[in-house]
């Protein structure tokens, strides 16, 4: 791939590139989290339901979140943010923090972050370390009972869709890195960017449903493939 003239990159990470962190994702072998089907602790309908399970699960969740640090995938891609003269828009579907604490600043949580609560009162967001709970006090408007993740569940939109469809309306390369391909709307980020005339890599453990629309796909731990392709870049760059 020939990076002289690229000036615009638009990347999409997935649960591959956290997964090498020890990050893996929260579904069993079976599908399940402690019995519960993650479409049930994931959904607005679940939290209207059964509050408490739902704040379980992310409280779970959000204690991990101190337990692992950012892999060479995370810290090359912020590399590439620092040194990249460019426009670049690293768009992730990870709910984590460790593209933060690698150090990306161009960085976009399309499904939301696990670091940060939601008041349904005030409508404000947050930071939030630590277990939220049922009884989760707003710091904005004092009220309790109203906060829940910022989170975006299954059967609502991802956050900034129109900041991510322009991005990719512009780019020159789009890469996708660790993800299966699979859930829509970011399944369909590669047919936008190579409709608009951007050419396209996919980088994965193994080629994901979409493989085929990709100008390149790269198989391997995103931990050796990512490092390996900023530096490629950077030098042709």
């Amino acid at each position: 791939m020939h990076s002289s003239d690229i000036r615009n990159i638009v990347i999409l990470t997935g649960a591959g590139v956290s997964a090498e962190s020890g990050l893996a994702t929260f579904r069993g072998p079976d599908g399940l989290w402690e019995g519960h089907r993650v479409e049930d602790v994931a959904t607005p309908e679940a939290f209207l339901r059964d509050p408490a399970l739902v704040h379980a699960f992310y409280d779970a969740r959000r204690a991990t979140l101190g337990m692992v640090e950012p892999n060479a995938a995370h810290r090359a891609l912020a590399r590439l943010d620092a040194e990249w003269a460019g426009e670049l828009l690293l768009v992730t579907q990870n709910v984590d923090d460790l593209h933060e604490r690698a150090g990306s600043n161009r960085l976009l949580h399309m499904h939301g972050e696990l670091a940060k609560g939601w008041c349904l009162g005030c409508d404000e967001r947050f930071g939030w370390t630590g277990a939220m709970g049922e009884a989760a006090e707003c710091p904005s408007c004092g009220t309790s009972g109203t906060v829940r993740p910022d989170i975006v569940w299954f059967g609502e939109m991802p956050y900034e869709m129109d900041r991510i469809e322009e991005a990719l309306q512009r780019c020159d390369l789009f890469v996708s890195i660790g993800t299966s391909g699979a859930v829509y709307p970011a399944a369909g980020f590669v047919q936008t960017a190579r409709y608009c005339g951007a050419r396209t890599l996919e980088m994965n453990l193994e080629p994901s449903l979409g493989s085929y629309m990709f100008d390149e796909s790269r198989t391997g731990r995103a931990g050796e493939l990512v490092p390996q392709w900023v530096d490629q870049v950077l030098r042709a760059g």
